[in-house]
């Protein structure tokens, strides 16, 4: 179960940091352009840097606080922040009818859930 964990919380971050970068280093005209970045038409620049921004930290908070042993308890913290961004990103695609990245979310989202109730739970970082 562990390594699940690892392999979960590597590939969550993977994915939150790919999507941070873009977010992050993308023009938002240009995000807009591209397939799942039209949600951007309706977002401010600073908004989408935030939150790509947040998906860089959470990328760094899925892994590093364990890797180095300090305050490994951010570990599940960041999953259960990263549920709360995924279901705000599954609202905004499913209100415009982008069902398929809404559903990709809530995959996210699932990754994210049994990654925080593997380290609160069975596979804690504790003791």
């Amino acid at each position: 179960m562990n390594l699940a964990l690892w392999i979960g919380a590597g590939l969550l971050a993977v994915v939150a940091l790919a999507g941070g970068i873009i977010k992050a280093s993308t023009p938002r005209e240009k995000l807009a352009a591209s397939p799942g970045g039209e949600w951007t038409q309706n977002a401010g620049a600073g908004s989408v840097k935030a939150l790509g921004a947040l998906e860089i930290l959470a990328a760094v908070g899925l892994i590093l606080p364990a890797v180095v042993d300090v305050a490994p308890v951010l570990v599940p913290v960041t999953a259960l922040c990263w549920i709360l961004l995924m279901a705000g990103a599954m609202i905004v695609h499913s209100r415009r009818g982008e069902f398929r990245f809404a559903a990709l979310n809530l995959l996210y989202l699932a990754l994210a859930a049994f990654i925080a109730w593997g380290r609160l739970g069975p596979e804690s970082f504790a003791g």
